[in-house]
């Protein structure tokens, strides 16, 4: 097996909303907000050789969206997801799965493009098995007002119209050496991978913990549907890392990749962070 790091570029969010009720002067010292009250975010994918498998794990914002809705979240940076994955050695047509944490946009845009003439809409990898799960799919395609803006149909409904996707089964990975673990505070049936690599293991956070700045129990998103859920969850996950010497790898951290934990008197922080790469021994 082996894991690289795809970066699909950074946007914005609102700084409160990232940090739930967490004071600004407190988080302003973690990741400072520009004048609008936004903060800067990592879309932050993975790509799994392993064998014959070439699995990416979620795919960023994408980029067929029109001007203003870039414009409310500033997408901006170099990488883009294609090329990205181009970068190490592949195109779109090598990649035989792609696994979706959950259908935010922010998760599952780059997962659909538009078609050469701009005719329709296709799934970007065309040889690929996409996947989510049942609960999840009826969650995301019928959306609760407060999640609506977040699941947009144009970036869902072509996976299933191209017969493409496939729903994982009670929560068991069909994928070798990567585990699911499921939750449900931030979204409906959200599913983190926990990857088996080199005598480590890796938990893909998604946006249960998306940043190192969020790894204190009550630093939570004001996105998150079931906010004391996500503290249960966190906390498992956390105690998870601990115990094992998981390495945490973040989706939405703008400066690292990846983080160890530790318990201390103010509970578990973290005791390192850097890239990916840092913490694997080759």
């Amino acid at each position: 097996m082996k894991i690289h790091i795809i970066d699909t570029g950074f946007f914005k969010l609102d700084g409160g909303a990232m940090f739930g009720v967490v004071p600004k002067v407190l988080w302003n010292k973690q990741n400072p907000a520009d004048d609008k009250n936004l903060c800067t975010w990592a879309m932050r994918c993975l790509l799994i050789e392993d064998g014959s498998k070439l699995i990416l794990v979620d795919t960023g914002m994408g980029n067929k969206q029109d001007d203003k809705f870039f414009g409310h979240y500033d997408l901006h940076g170099d990488a883009t997801l294609l090329s990205s994955i181009e970068e190490k050695g592949f195109s779109p047509a090598d990649i035989t799965d792609v696994f979706l944490s959950h259908l935010h946009f922010d998760h599952v845009g780059g997962a659909v493009q538009f078609s050469r003439d701009g005719s329709r809409l296709d799934p970007t990898f065309p040889n690929a098995t996409y996947w989510s799960n049942e609960a999840h799919w009826q969650w995301a395609t019928h959306p609760n007002p407060r999640e609506k803006a977040s699941f947009l149909k144009e970036n869902i409904l072509p996976l299933q119209e191209s017969g493409q996707l496939r729903f994982v089964e009670n929560g068991q990975s069909p994928f070798a050496g990567i585990t699911l673990v499921n939750v449900d505070g931030h979204t409906e049936q959200m599913m983190l991978p926990v990857i088996e690599y080199k005598n480590r293991r890796i938990i893909y956070c998604a946006d249960l913990i998306p940043s190192s700045y969020h790894v204190p129990i009550p630093w939570l998103m004001g996105y998150d549907m079931r906010p004391l859920q996500t503290m249960e969850e966190k906390q498992r996950i956390l105690d998870q890392a601990v115990s094992e010497e998981c390495i945490l790898l973040f989706e939405h951290d703008p400066v690292y990749e990846a983080a160890i934990v530790e318990n201390t008197e103010k509970g578990i922080r973290v005791k390192e962070r850097g890239a990916l790469k840092d913490f694997l021994v080759e």
